[in-house]
């Protein structure tokens, strides 16, 4: 029997706010995960270099180095690991400069700990589901998307860093070429959870993903907006590597 994917799996939770700490760390130890705890920059720093970490849970509000920036730090250093950031500030700008720098999720405190549980769940589900339905690697427009290493290689065979979100929405869009994907689709393959109107999650990936792939030498994206209906990718897919 296998053991359950919790029981694998690190937790790095930042806040300078020691009840909150003892909190979540008593809820996720409850349900099988291994948790690790720091309260401001140099402890994050820390306890990354102690060991694997899968995922982390940042506040954004610290001491010294804030959570946005060790965000983009982390990010720059290890385009896999999950970050959720954890906020008490309910500001669109924040979560929206949070998925800028890289932040797969967010959650505004005060919030229920089922809710941060299901989104930590949701996370590492897709970081671990490899897509079977085509073929592993897919080629369009002179890049190569290998969806099992969860890899994307330039024209010249290099690799480009994606996060988490960056992929799921670049892997759906390549697997469903030329279809209009709405926003639902989109963010149900980035959270696990439908579009609001309020949610900007999609489209600050959608920015990121254009300016990783578009030639700045063209006026026209390889991912095309369909007004009032989503995205589509403008390039034809073929099975094949390099």
């Amino acid at each position: 029997m296998q053991a359950p994917l919790e029981s694998h799996v690190t937790l790095l939770v930042v806040d300078d706010d020691l009840v909150a700490q003892a909190r979540m760390n008593a809820y996720f130890s409850k349900e099988g995960y291994r948790v690790l705890l720091a309260g401001d920059g140099e402890s994050f720093w820390r306890q990354l270099a102690q060991g694997e970490v899968d995922l982390v849970l940042l506040d954004i509000n610290l001491p010294g180095q804030d959570g946005l920036s060790l965000a983009r730090e982390l990010r720059a250093r290890d385009a896999s690991i999950g970050i959720i950031l954890v906020t008490s500030r309910n500001d669109d700008v924040d979560k929206i400069v949070g998925l800028e720098v890289g932040a797969d999720d967010y959650v505004t405190k005060p919030f229920n700990p089922r809710e941060l549980l299901a989104r930590v769940k949701s996370l590492l589900r897709r970081s671990a589901t490899r897509p079977a339905e085509t073929a592993d690697s897919l080629r369009f427009a002179g890049w190569v998307l290998e969806l099992s290493r969860r890899r994307l290689r330039d024209r010249a065979g290099q690799d480009v860093a994606l996060t988490r979100g960056e992929f799921e929405v670049l892997a759906l869009l390549v697997r469903h070429p030329g279809e209009i994907l709405d926003r639902d689709r989109l963010s149900r393959a980035v959270s696990g959870h439908d579009w609001s109107p309020q949610d900007r999650s999609v489209d600050v990936l959608v920015r990121r993903l254009r300016a990783k792939l578009d030639d700045p030498a063209r006026t026209d994206s390889l991912i095309a907006t369909i007004r009032g209906e989503g995205y589509r990718l403008a390039a034809d897919v073929e099975p094949g590597g390099v």
